[in-house]
């Protein structure tokens, strides 16, 4: 998959495309549904298959002192795309001039001049333009008049009759059903980043970790969770069942929110290199302790109970969690 910026480094294969629109925050299967159209229709066509993006998430922009909500910052939300066979992400810089331009001004420049695209896949809520004010409906029209095609994809639901969004994603992270927040993703939800040095207090517990800050990542229920860890190895990703805290270590009297991985029967310096976690299972809550000794025992018992989730779960030690299910189209 080709990451495109700007509209001068499209080639002339790529113009012509047909081309999904939207945020995709999660990459969940409702999104996955609407990609996979587009790429469906793309090879009937036998034309590129694009998506379309928009960063920073336009939440970002209008209200910035918002807590941090992200499921899918931007490299993670390529790499879940780039796996549904994308042919090329257009990464659509947000800001407050690109905010200022009309629906009308957006088909015109980017769909119909940019993109020439032959044809434009969204979501049934999908909405743009300057005030929200472009709807799946005026699209329709617009691509009655300018030449290019247009598919709306209807609201898909989980077999329990829950609809795939990503708000309903948030819900259950929040809520600490990691396992619900999967299977409207269709993929284990991950956070990522550079390990960095802490306290190195579980390593004088028994129990080394690695340790990670949030950024802009929704934050889950405090707690600690059953997770596979994901680590940089010579270009590929090696796996590993691991137990997870995330919290502010009231124990220590800590109020800065931390997420401390322990990797099950690993133990080489990992400080400085990329780690991904993936959220199994949420195992309890957090909480204070009095002393070392109980909080000793506890994570021990958090370690077996950790083990015998995943062991539950078989993941393969090769591809991990994290690739994504796609849903039929």
């Amino acid at each position: 998959m080709r990451l495109i910026r700007h509209c001068g480094e499209l080639s002339p294969d790529h113009r012509g495309c047909v081309v999904a629109l939207g945020n995709f925050d999660g990459v969940h299967l409702g999104h996955q549904s609407v990609i996979l159209t587009a790429r469906r229709i793309a090879a009937e066509l036998g034309v590129a298959h694009a998506v379309m993006t928009f960063e920073p998430h336009p939440r970002s922009l209008f209200n910035p002192d918002q807590p941090p909500f992200r499921l899918t910052p931007f490299r993670v939300k390529a790499r879940l795309i780039e796996a549904l066979g994308t042919d090329f992400l257009y990464q659509q810089h947000f800001d407050r001039d690109f905010a200022a331009m009309t629906a009308l001004e957006f088909v015109g420049d980017v769909l119909v001049s940019c993109l020439k695209a032959s044809h434009v896949v969204v979501g049934y809520d999908y909405v743009f333009g300057k005030g929200r004010l472009g709807t799946c409906a005026f699209l329709q029209k617009c691509g009655e008049e300018s030449g290019f095609g247009v598919t709306v994809v209807p609201p898909a639901m989980s077999d329990s009759g829950e609809t795939y969004s990503s708000t309903a994603v948030r819900d259950h992270l929040v809520a600490g059903r990691p396992d619900a927040a999967a299977r409207l993703l269709g993929h284990y939800w991950e956070v990522e980043g550079r390990i960095e040095h802490g306290d190195a207090r579980g390593r004088l517990l028994g129990f080394p970790t690695a340790n990670l800050r949030l950024g802009e990542y929704q934050r889950p229920a405090t707690g600690v969770y059953a997770v596979r860890a994901g680590i940089d190895k010579g270009g590929a990703t090696m796996w590993h069942d691991g137990v997870a805290n995330f919290g502010r270590r009231p124990t220590f009297d800590k109020t800065d929110e931390l997420m401390e991985v322990h990797l099950l029967g690993f133990d080489e310096d990992l400080y400085g290199r990329h780690l991904r976690v993936a959220l199994v299972e949420h195992i309890r809550p957090e909480r204070r302790f009095a002393g070392l000794s109980e909080l000793t025992s506890q994570i021990a018992a958090d370690v077996e109970a950790g083990r015998r989730m995943l062991a539950a779960r078989r993941f393969s030690a090769a591809a991990g969690p994290m690739v994504p299910v796609a849903p039929a189209v």
